[in-house]
């Protein structure tokens, strides 16, 4: 006979996402408020920026300075400043990992130190998994520079790096602590890596929002116009949706079967292996999410016309829909097992039953779905030549 204990316990979190415009200039005080010290000494901080943000704002390094060495009673600015590839390239070696922990060996950086990563998902991800594992945990501090990292990856509690050939098969669950949006950084992107972010706000409002979902359908155009004043409400809805799911949603890590927020994920993580990472992230998420919505209403009764609605309106916002993975549909379908091995158990996905009505299914119904990816690609088709 053995003694049994089963102890049922919680561990408070603190989630603190800030939205700036200038976070180097006139919103420096909201920066400085996070990096708190528990002594009578400056907080020790560390930066590490995306190589392509300070490539594209050169004037960023120096005001990152600025802002660390004017306030030296309350930061210490650890080390020299330390850049890393951006994209998928710093998740694909394991080499570069090696690197930052390193780094943070020779600084001493310990569980009250800062680290202050810069830059877009990929980044975040990859320095927020060194940090997790430093000593079991260091204080991340994100500065999202993407549309995507700032309405999704930015606000979660994911830190990841790719390995065998697998989108984030290495990582770690770990509450940030901190998170500042700020409308200056997007000012750096590109307009491909701009629309690439809205991708997860249509995911997002799908699952959790009629009336978000029709502010983003009303103004996507503008929105691929990059006219801020319709951009950054919508952002600013999807992080505060993802923020609601992880610290309201009962699975912040992912223990139960679902995972909601994954909803056009099965083929979207498959999509960009297949494509050696040419795809964008966002841009894998909008076919995705178009082939579960066009599946839902082909075998959960979800109204065609919503089905329609969607692929119009991620077209609207600049994406094509279109990509040569989807011609290979026995690779994408191998997409079902990897989501399944992921978080293991029996697969679960999530479909749509009606904007703002997600329900979890277990199987698959393949003639639907191979049906579904042709209507998207038939859909991607018919608006090219229209334009």
């Amino acid at each position: 006979m053995s003694d049994e204990l089963n102890v049922e316990f919680q561990v408070p979190f603190v989630h603190r996402l800030r939205f700036t415009k200038d976070v180097f200039g006139e919103d420096q005080d909201v920066l400085a408020g996070l990096l708190t010290s528990s002594d009578e000494n400056p907080a020790r901080v560390q930066f590490w920026i995306d190589q392509n943000v300070a490539a594209g704002a050169p004037q960023l390094v120096e005001r990152l300075k600025r802002f660390a060495d004017s306030r030296p009673q309350e930061i210490q600015r650890v080390g020299s400043l330390q850049f890393v590839p951006g994209g998928e390239e710093i998740k694909n070696d394991v080499h570069i990992l090696e690197r930052m922990l390193k780094v943070f060996n020779v600084s001493n950086l310990d569980r009250r130190s800062y680290v202050v990563a810069i830059g877009g998902g990929a980044v975040l991800d990859a320095v927020g998994f060194a940090v997790a594992i430093a000593h079991r945990g260091l204080r991340l501090l994100r500065i999202p520079t993407t549309t995507l990292s700032q309405g999704d990856s930015g606000i979660g509690v994911k830190n990841s790096v790719n390995l065998f050939t697998k989108k984030n098969w290495l990582g770690t669950f770990a509450v940030p602590w901190g998170v500042i949006n700020d409308a200056e950084m997007l000012t750096t992107l590109s307009n491909r890596d701009f629309v690439s972010g809205f991708s997860e706000a249509v995911k997002v409002s799908l699952l959790k929002s009629p009336d978000v979902f029709e502010q983003i359908c009303r103004d996507a155009v503008d929105i691929r116009n990059r006219e801020m004043d319709k951009a950054l409400p919508i952002i600013k809805a999807s992080a505060e949706m993802h923020l609601d799911h992880i610290t309201r949603g009962g699975d912040p890590f992912e223990m139960l079967e679902a995972r909601p927020l994954d909803y056009g994920h099965w083929s979207a993580h498959k999509m960009e292996a297949m494509s050696d990472f040419s795809l964008r992230h966002g841009e894998a998420v909008a076919i995705g999410v178009a082939i579960d919505t066009v599946y839902s209403s082909l075998e959960f009764g979800l109204d065609s016309g919503v089905a329609q609605r969607v692929m119009r309106c991620l077209c609207d916002l600049g994406f094509s829909l279109s990509d040569a993975t989807l011609n290979d549909v026995e690779t994408l379908f191998r997409g079902l097992e990897e989501f399944r091995q992921h978080l293991g158990g029996r697969l679960t996905l999530t479909m749509l039953e009606g904007v703002g009505k997600p329900i979890d299914v277990h199987s698959v119904n393949r003639k639907n779905m191979l049906a579904a990816i042709e209507q998207v690609k038939a859909y991607a088709e018919s608006r090219i030549h229209v334009r």
